[in-house]
């Protein structure tokens, strides 16, 4: 039977909290990992690369 004078505590919540947010960026961050090399997303990145870096030596040649 419980206590009704004890008060209760939530010490392994945080912990269990912490433990499940980093459970679901896992998640998130291998999702994206099978996206980027087999979903067509290697594309994508590729040209996002392109795209940036070409826009970055164009910016550094009208300087020069």
């Amino acid at each position: 039977m419980k206590n009704l004078f004890q008060p209760q505590t939530d010490s392994g919540q945080a912990t269990t909290e912490y433990a499940l947010v980093l459970l679901g960026a896992a998640v998130i961050a291998l999702l994206v990992v099978a996206w980027a090399t087999d979903g067509g997303g290697a594309g994508r990145i590729g040209e996002l690369f392109d795209t940036v870096l070409s826009n970055i030596f164009d910016r550094t040649d009208g300087v020069g």
